[in-house]
């Protein structure tokens, strides 16, 4: 969220994740269907908890990031003028919620194949 041009993450079905280690803290209350999570320790934001059906994971948190690549880039409204990325689909802010269910189908048929 600070200290660079990019925040980098990946929304994981809510089923598929859990916190098997550790306490996180929970920080960034600005918005009650929001729910920053960081380490309690060095306080780094690790992953957030936005819609009943997804996490919202810093990839840089996980041990294998070389399949990542963005697909989406969000709040591009407030991006810096030369950040670009190779994502397929741009938003000023977040997508729509009725866009939800069509980009998740076109990532699957595209990325995971």
């Amino acid at each position: 969220m600070s200290a660079s041009a990019f925040s980098l993450s990946a929304a994981i079905p809510t089923p598929g994740f859990d916190v098997i280690q550790g306490a996180p803290a929970i920080g960034g209350l600005r918005n009650p269907e929001l729910k920053h999570y960081f380490c309690p320790r060095c306080m780094s934001w690790m992953f957030t908890r936005f819609l009943p059906d997804f996490v919202n994971v810093r990839v840089t948190m996980l041990d294998d990031t070389s399949w990542f690549v963005p697909f989406m880039e969000t709040w591009t409204s407030e991006k810096l003028p030369w950040a670009t990325t190779p994502a397929v689909h741009s938003y000023p802010g977040f997508p729509p919620m009725e866009d939800f269910g069509r980009l998740s189908a076109e990532f699957v048929s595209t990325r995971l194949t």
